[in-house]
């Protein structure tokens, strides 16, 4: 199932049941090494030293720190990183008033903790961005950390071993994103490409660079790996998974919707249910996107298929409307699973919209806490602005100022970061560069999501009459979206068409009364002055 971009911002989508390595996000890289050439390239690009530069950390994170000259990389260290990047922003670092390139020398330091950021080359978050969940055939059973480790060891003894290369390396790409750590993406390149010059026809490495360019926002070069490895094994689950979110992020979704139907023929079960699911939805038939994913649940036996699926039904529910539902089935993942942050992020969004601040201050502190990304940090930013409290301003500015810093982290991990920053920054940043950001994205790829990051730039700089065509582009397909319905409300009454512009929001506040924390009082505040 593709991200659902606008809504959780981190691709916070988990592709499960797979036994040779984490799947595919569908967050996304603009990255020439993984793009079209890129797959045919790789299997001559791991000559030399497989593992250069895959650690380049000045002190070891673990005991299990590769001797030098080792081919493998130490274990990372992803929650020290995140937690000195909290750090960071708690301090007040202004991170705008800071020059780009000072910006990330100073992040490259204090965030890796010395490691060398320069030369490696986004997702949202966000997830979004973003997932915060692990894929169960990566783990084994066990943490992402451990398991990595542990192909770490055995690659030492073993490193003509190209299988897990490539589970390394898609490892990796799951370390980037469920610990909001980016720097793992030029780690996970030199692992795939180690995996390919050993066996340049794998698939699971193929699939692999097509989770890897997904994850860094290159969506083209996703399609172009996932078809590279379909035509070595057409029955490739996570190639055909992958396949599915890349033309939906290129907003191609007819292809999309086909390309569905051909992976549920090859292989039915969690991984192409979830996306079939989301096709449908984003077409506006929620009935069968419901449908799918309760399937989707029936079928689902471990832990992390369960969370991840019962979590996409909460997430289905909240954008209708229905807390009662959504909580329901954030409970049951979290019955699974009771650190899978998707399930906490989505049920402190359902509490903050049934009216609980409290609580959902209380559960998204616990999950930026633990990953800062994007959307969270943003929805926190809102929810204590909404409060009001003394110092909740200045709190407010922190979130929005970390969300600068990851972007800018990101990036230095290779990741495109466009979309993120035009989210953000529309509302809580530079105007002018949430506009270039949004145009960038649009010269990339045209989906509902973009269409409707451009449309709110352009509005929030003054530009509605060029806003108002991507306004309705972005609801044209039928995508039952609180916050588009609102975008576009709000740019049709700027542009006079206030009957249009009353319908949009009436629909937005009808469809999901507490979309957003902000947004949806603006909403109810431009809906009276119309009257």
């Amino acid at each position: 199932m593709s991200p659902r971009t606008n809504d959780d911002e981190s691709g916070e989508r988990q592709v499960n049941r797979e036994q040779d390595g984490t799947a595919p996000d569908g967050t996304a890289q603009d990255d020439a090494e993984s793009s079209a050439g890129g797959c045919a390239d790789a299997s001559a690009s791991g000559a030399g030293n497989p593992a250069a530069g895959l650690e380049e950390d000045a002190e070891p994170d673990s005991a299990e720190r590769a001797a030098p000259g080792s081919e493998e990389p130490s274990a990372p260290g992803p929650d020290r990183r995140v937690a000195a990047l909290r750090r960071f922003a708690d301090a007040g670092r202004r991170w705008r008033a800071v020059q780009l390139v000072g910006c990330a020398a100073l992040l490259a330091v204090a965030v890796t903790g010395g490691a060398i950021a320069f030369g490696a080359d986004r997702a949202p978050a966000s997830a979004p961005v973003a997932s915060s969940a692990v894929d169960p055939g990566v783990l084994g059973g066990g943490s992402l950390d451990a398991s990595v480790a542990a192909l770490q060891a055995h690659l030492r003894t073993q490193p003509k071993d190209a299988g897990s290369w490539a589970t390394l390396g898609l490892a990796y790409v799951e370390q980037a994103r469920t610990k909001g750590d980016p720097a793992r993406y030029p780690q996970a390149e030199q692992a795939l490409r180690r995996s390919l010059s050993l066996a340049p026809d794998s698939d699971q490495a193929l699939a692999g660079r097509a989770a890897l360019a997904a994850a860094r926002h290159d969506f083209t070069g996703a399609l172009t790996c996932a078809d590279a490895a379909l035509r070595q094994n057409p029955y490739s689950e996570r190639a055909l998974s992958s396949r599915i979110d890349a033309l939906v992020e290129l907003g191609r979704y007819t292809e999309a919707s086909k390309a569905a139907e051909t992976a549920d023929a090859r292989r039915p079960g969690v991984p192409v249910f979830t996306r079939y699911a989301y096709v449908h939805e984003l077409r506006g038939d929620v009935t069968t996107a419901r449908r799918v994913l309760q399937q989707a649940l029936a079928s689902a036996t471990s832990p992390g298929d369960l969370a991840y699926v019962a979590a996409q039904l909460g997430q289905l529910a909240w954008n209708q409307g229905d807390y009662r539902t959504a909580l329901g089935y954030y409970a049951r993942a979290l019955a699974a699973d009771d650190s899978y942050l998707p399930a906490l992020e989505g049920r402190a969004r359902t509490q903050a919209a049934g009216g609980d601040r409290a609580a959902a201050i209380k559960g998204m502190e616990t999950v930026v806490s633990r990953y800062p990304l994007p959307g969270p940090l943003v929805e926190l930013g809102e929810l204590y602005e909404a409060r009001g409290a003394a110092g909740d301003r200045a709190r407010a500015q922190r979130q929005y100022a970390l969300v600068d810093t990851w972007i800018t982290l990101a990036r230095a991990g290779g990741v495109n970061a466009d979309l993120d920053t035009a989210l953000a920054a529309a509302d809580h940043g530079d105007k002018a560069a949430a506009l270039r950001a949004a145009r960038a994205e649009w010269a990339r790829r045209h989906t509902v999501h973009t269409a409707d990051a451009l449309a709110w730039a352009l509005h929030v700089n003054g530009l509605d009459a060029q806003a108002l065509p991507y306004a309705r582009r972005a609801t044209a397909t039928g995508y039952r979206n609180a916050a588009f319905l609102y975008h576009r409300g709000m740019i049709e009454l700027a542009t006079g068409h206030r009957t249009d512009g009353r319908a949009s929001l009436t629909s937005a506040l009808r469809l999901n009364s507490g979309f957003s924390p902000l947004g949806a009082a603006q909403a109810r505040k431009a809906l009276e002055a119309a009257k």
